[in-house]
């Protein structure tokens, strides 16, 4: 008798796919492959080699299923990076140098509104080698947004991980998670308001809140209750 497998989270489907699990890692496929297709797609502008890196990085999610560490973030988080390496490798054998991308890019929606974190500024970056600095920083940063990343509510970082990690737009987030996209606009914003008070006190005070989107935050939290 076939096991129904679509229940089950992506960590314990991970403890399978340990096991030797061929049917957890298909479910894992069927679930994310479209979001990797994405990413792998924005960054070489071709179909065929984005979906040669789609099969790459579930070869290494099969050969290197122990690595992956739910507490440092989500599997779409983990195999997102693994199809953006995969994507630079292609370009550089192509000969063509990765570009840099402003984070305001990653949250922008679909109507075009600037949902950036830091005015457009270049804060990550798929080539920093030349620069020892530039790489120590971007260590850093990461490992800030990972902190405050962590501290929010579960549907509210899925949106922020897809928009970041799967470089998705808020429809088709909509479409990955069957959300309605009103619920989406409204957990992003959310997101963003608690991610950008965070950071404020942590990396840069000119991310402050605004007196009124502060007031919101407050509000959503008084709503929120204690987690």
């Amino acid at each position: 008798m076939t096991t129904d497998v679509s229940g089950i989270p992506d960590t314990a489907l991970m403890a399978s796919v340990v096991r030797g699990d061929a049917t957890a890692l298909a479910e894992l496929y069927d679930r994310h492959a479209d979001v990797i297709f994405r990413v792998a797609f924005r960054r070489l502008g071709d179909r065929q080699l984005a979906e040669e890196v789609v099969q790459d990085t579930w070869f290494t999610l099969w050969d290197r299923v122990e690595q992956f560490d739910s507490s440092a973030g989500s599997l779409v988080a983990w195999l997102s990076t693994i199809a953006r390496n995969r994507a630079v490798d292609r370009l550089r054998a192509l000969g063509r140098r990765p570009g840099a991308l402003p984070l305001s890019a990653l949250y922008a929606t679909d109507a075009g509104e600037d949902h950036a974190l830091a005015a457009g500024r270049v804060l990550i970056s798929e080539d920093q080698s030349g620069d020892p600095q530039l790489v120590l920083d971007g260590v850093e940063l990461r490992e800030v947004m990972l902190r405050a990343m962590a501290i929010l509510p579960a549907d509210e970082r899925q949106c922020l991980e897809l928009a970041y990690y799967g470089e998705l737009t808020q429809a088709e987030i909509a479409q990955h998670l069957g959300w309605p996209i009103g619920t989406v606009k409204t957990r992003t914003r959310r997101a963003l308001l608690r991610l950008r008070s965070t950071l404020a006190g942590t990396l840069d005070p000119h991310l402050a809140l605004s007196p009124s989107d502060a007031a919101t935050l407050r509000s959503v939290e008084a709503a929120d209750g204690p987690r």
